[in-house]
């Protein structure tokens, strides 16, 4: 009776951690540039002294879904996506730079170029700072141009290109934050051939009607697995009951 409550009680707190997961990605639905996260539940053998047949339930993170969101339209030229694979580079807020598929940018007060939730955005010389401008653009290449408050029409200055990098999936890895980094801890290098389009954004990969499918096939495993540690409790008393005879 223990062996079955152990296993059906594991079986049910992993299938939470699941749950978790699931939900986070339906929370991030319509969060610009979200890369879903993946799942998977399998049996391990416990380590140690005992029987071989011994198993547990375990939930993991097997990777990341890098698929391409939708490419939402928004006219304003520095909200950009980027073509294909490929990321954006920001400072954290440790100092430490990350990658992100979250183009929408803005420049500050000070006249840095930031994203949404304010921190900068690095260049290939680093961040990118703005004198008082009229207009802006972003070409293909990341090249950051500007129209100096005042100046005329054909006044183009280039103010400076975005570091865009490309780094292999399996040496990166998402943070608390949703953003990425290197497994290495290392800052990534430019890659000149990552393309980027201004006016428009990255939605979010998730597919919500798979997430909530997966909810439900969760949610229905939980419940037999709950109802087998009842059934458990149940033939436990039944054979006390028979002891006391």
């Amino acid at each position: 009776m223990d062996k079955l409550a152990y296993l059906a009680m594991s079986g049910a707190k992993e299938t939470m951690l699941a749950q978790a997961k699931v939900a986070q990605n339906l929370a991030n639905a319509n969060t610009t540039g979200f890369k879903a996260d993946y799942t998977r539940q399998r049996t391990m053998p416990v380590i140690g002294v005992g029987f071989e047949s011994r198993v547990f339930a375990l939930t993991d993170q097997p990777g990341y879904s890098f698929q391409q969101g939708p490419v939402i339209t928004t006219d304003n030229p520095l909200d950009v996506a980027i073509e294909g694979n490929g990321w954006f580079v920001v400072q954290g807020a440790d100092g430490n730079e990350s990658l992100t598929r979250n183009g929408s940018f803005n420049i500050s007060a000070s006249g840095m170029l930031e994203t949404a939730t304010g921190l900068p955005v690095m260049g290939e010389n680093g961040p990118i700072l703005f004198p008082p401008v009229e207009s802006v653009s972003i070409g293909i290449d990341g090249t950051v141009s500007a129209r100096p408050l005042g100046a005329p029409e054909n006044a183009i200055q280039v103010i400076g290109r975005l570091k865009l990098a490309n780094p292999e999936q399996a040496d990166i890895t998402k943070g608390s934050d949703g953003r990425f980094v290197r497994k290495d801890g290392e800052n990534t290098i430019s890659d000149a051939a990552v393309k980027v389009h201004s006016g428009v954004i990255e939605g979010s990969n998730v597919n919500p009607v798979a997430e909530l499918t997966q909810m439900i096939e969760l949610s229905r495993r939980f419940e037999v697995q709950i109802k087998m540690l009842s059934d458990a409790a149940e033939n436990d008393q039944a054979l006390d009951r028979l002891l006391q005879i």
